[in-house]
C-alpha cells in the first residue's frame, strides 16, 4: 500500500496572489473623478437640436444661439453619418436661450 502526502504551498503564494490580484483596485481608488464634458449645469445657456431626415440627431449646448446650433447642426452631420442616416439634410428644429 502507498501513502501519499498532501503537498503543502508555500506560506508566502496565498497571500502574494491576492495582494496581485487586488493591486489594480486599490491603485485607482485613490484617483478623484473629473467631469470631461460641458453640461448644462456648467453655465451654458443656449442649446439647440439639429434633425436629419433619417439617422440620428444632435443636442448642443453653448454660450450664445449661434454657437449652441453651429455644435447641434455639427453633431448631427456626425452622427447622422454614423447611424446610416442622411447627413446632408441636417437641419436645426430647436434653439432657445435659458434666463
Amino acid at each position: 500500500m502507498t501513502v501519499k502526502t498532501a503537498r503543502q504551498c508555500p506560506s508566502w503564494l496565498i497571500p502574494s496572489l491576492l495582494a496581485i490580484s487586488l493591486a489594480p483596485i486599490v491603485g485607482c481608488s485613490g484617483k478623484t473623478s473629473t467631469t470631461r464634458y460641458a453640461t448644462a449645469s456648467t453655465g451654458s445657456a443656449c442649446y439647440a437640436k439639429a434633425l436629419p431626415t433619417a439617422g440620428e440627431g444632435g443636442l448642443a449646448w453653448g454660450n450664445t444661439l449661434s454657437m449652441a446650433r453651429k455644435k447641434s447642426l455639427d453633431n448631427c452631420i456626425r452622427y447622422a453619418g454614423r447611424s446610416g442616416g442622411t447627413p446632408n439634410t441636417c437641419q436645426v428644429v430647436l434653439a432657445e436661450c435659458r434666463n
